[in-house]
């Protein structure tokens, strides 16, 4: 049985940094039960007021948890929440954070990521993000290019960038984890990206593979996907165009992180690399609501800030 203990003591010690006189609540399923136990067992020894709350796993990223679920979230203290589908962008998520609760989720995470991407200095990620920060966050256009044919432009408008530093300490802050990336929902974004990376349903995309994703006026226009047309259309169906929001611009920060292994949690942090998604925004600062948030990973990108290149964590893939 893989030992879950110390990537579980980083989590619940150093970046939530739980005390005795706190809360826990760790927000589990059926598919995620160990990891969920080890933050537990590690919170249990701190507190004797942590609860583990399990669920099946959802169908989708973005899909609400069950009620007692997002009730207990909101009554914490703190919470840590291990799923096989992504709750970061979610009303029970976000919501709980305004209640004063701070919290990280680990979407789709395995015991392998687990182990490797909690096995970092977050002192040096967030120093990683404050720098990126600077170079980005009064620009009024970003621009994105590859040389397998990414050519996208996005205007973050009033709505801000925000740093996932996996430090957090604060009530009402929010993390992924593992993490290190700076993000912003934008306005609006025009233009054409193409995935090398990994992308759901696909997972890791082999050598020479890619997703193409058009994007006018702030919405997904085409894909050159079967899969993830079949995943908007289905999306389209309970919220309308709403599905095809363009949702995030994110960089990441994470240079511990130089191998993509087909976890989009994992992958996204990568130094160097940017991450695009579209769905659901209301809980990254915008104000759509979907029942998904499909990020895609790029490799290899160069980004402009009104014009001038922004200097990119350099990792040797």
């Amino acid at each position: 049985m893989t030992d879950l203990r110390e990537p579980a003591e980083t989590a619940v010690r150093q970046c939530l940094d739980l005390s005795a006189d706190e809360s826990c609540v760790v927000v589990t399923d059926d598919k995620r039960r160990p990891i969920g136990e080890a933050l537990y067992e590690v919170a249990s020894e701190i507190t004797d007021d942590a609860t583990l709350c399990c669920y099946p796993p959802g169908d989708q990223h973005g899909e609400e948890p069950p009620a007692p679920v997002a009730d207990a979230m909101a009554a914490s203290d703190v919470f840590l929440a291990p799923t096989t589908k992504s709750i970061s962008h979610t009303r029970a998520r976000s919501e709980a954070c305004e209640a004063g609760a701070r919290g990280a989720t680990l979407p789709g995470i395995t015991e392998e990521v687990f182990l490797t991407g909690l096995d970092a200095d977050y002192a040096n990620i967030a120093a990683e993000c404050e720098s990126m920060l600077a170079q980005v966050e009064d620009a009024d256009e970003i621009r994105v290019t590859t040389e397998l044919g990414t050519d996208i432009t996005f205007e973050p408008g009033d709505r801000d960038w925000r740093s996932d530093t996996g430090m957090v300490h604060e009530p009402g802050q929010f993390s992924n984890l593992p993490a290190g990336e700076v993000f912003v929902s934008p306005e609006t974004a025009t233009g054409t990206y193409v995935v090398d990376g990994t992308i759901d349903p696909h997972g890791l995309l082999d050598e020479g593979e890619t997703v193409t994703i058009e994007v006018a006026d702030g919405f997904v226009t085409a894909t050159d996907s079967d899969e993830i047309d079949a995943m908007l259309e289905t999306a389209a169906e309970a919220v309308g165009q709403d599905a095809y929001n363009l949702a995030e611009l994110g960089i990441g920060t994470n240079v511990a992180v130089t191998e993509l292994v087909g976890s989009v949690l994992l992958d996204e942090k990568a130094g160097g690399t940017v991450h695009i998604a579209f769905g659901d925004d209301a809980g990254i600062g915008g104000d759509t609501s979907a029942p998904l948030h499909q990020d895609g990973i790029i490799r290899d990108p160069t980004v402009y800030a009104d014009g001038e290149e922004v200097e990119l964590p350099t990792v040797e893939w």
